[in-house]
């Protein structure tokens, strides 16, 4: 864990007290000195993954970065004590990546979804990012991985000198994943999710406005209720009857 930035553990979470500029700049440097750190980009499914699975929850603590993505968890934050908390949604923070990898000139890699999206998320990179180098685009199988092909993407990542790598195999899949490979993946290592989705077109992002009023979750859910709405239908009343049982608990601990 960067010791440099205060966090707040909602239900035991860990989430950090980071701005998007200072987040960006952390990941440069370390992209620079080609050092293998991950990056955990936290909602509220991966905050009740993490409150149902000590092991889950011991691997997102031991991030290098905890950004709070879910506008819940920024809120909560604040209600917290937070002197600072802001959103960081994975989409914004992924094209900042990008803005700011073109920017040095640094090698990208992309890990995780469909074959299809893969390669329309790297046509888009050489297009609007043309100083950008993508290292590597794996779509992995959804099966578990041999200790052979495990090592055969680790050595492909490595080869092309990959320094920032999107991971997108959804929560809580890409934490473990990023997780097991610190130390083998020479690399900042991203988990950014549906982004992936985002990025490709194969998914709509909710509009601006409705990002800004906390709504985003309910615009996924129009557009995915089949996919998303035992998550949201569990997890969100879960969280929120969780989270202010440990709000409770503090305040009246200090009474």
């Amino acid at each position: 864990m960067n010791p440099s930035f205060n966090h707040k553990y909602i239900l035991g979470m860990r989430v950090d007290e980071i701005s998007i500029d200072k987040s960006l700049a952390l990941i440069i440097d370390w992209a620079n000195r080609r050092e293998s750190k991950y990056i955990c980009v936290s909602n509220v499914h991966m905050c009740m993954e993490a409150f149902d699975k000590s092991s889950f929850q011991n691997i997102v603590n031991s991030s290098d970065q905890v950004v709070p993505d879910g506008m819940p968890l920024a809120v909560g934050m604040r209600l917290l004590g937070s002197k600072y908390s802001q959103q960081i949604r994975g989409a914004d923070l992924t094209r900042s990546i990008l803005e700011h990898a073109n920017n040095k000139g640094l090698v990208i890699g992309l890990y995780g979804g469909t074959e299809e999206a893969v390669a329309k998320i790297v046509s888009i990179i050489k297009k609007e990012y043309q100083s950008i180098t993508v290292g590597c685009g794996i779509s992995p199988p959804f099966h578990a991985l041999s200790e052979q092909q495990d090592n055969q993407y680790v050595k492909i990542i490595n080869d092309a000198n990959v320094q920032i790598l999107l991971v997108g195999l959804g929560c809580p899949k890409q934490e473990i994943w990023m997780a097991k490979h610190k130390g083998k993946v020479n690399a900042v290592m991203v988990g950014v999710g549906a982004v992936f989705d985002f990025l490709s077109g194969t998914k709509m992002e909710a509009p601006r406005w409705i990002q800004n009023i906390g709504l985003e979750w309910l615009f996924r859910l129009l557009s995915e209720p089949n996919r998303l709405w035992k998550r949201y239908a569990i997890h969100n009343p879960r969280f929120i009857i969780y989270f202010f049982k440990q709000l409770l608990s503090i305040r009246l601990g200090k009474a």
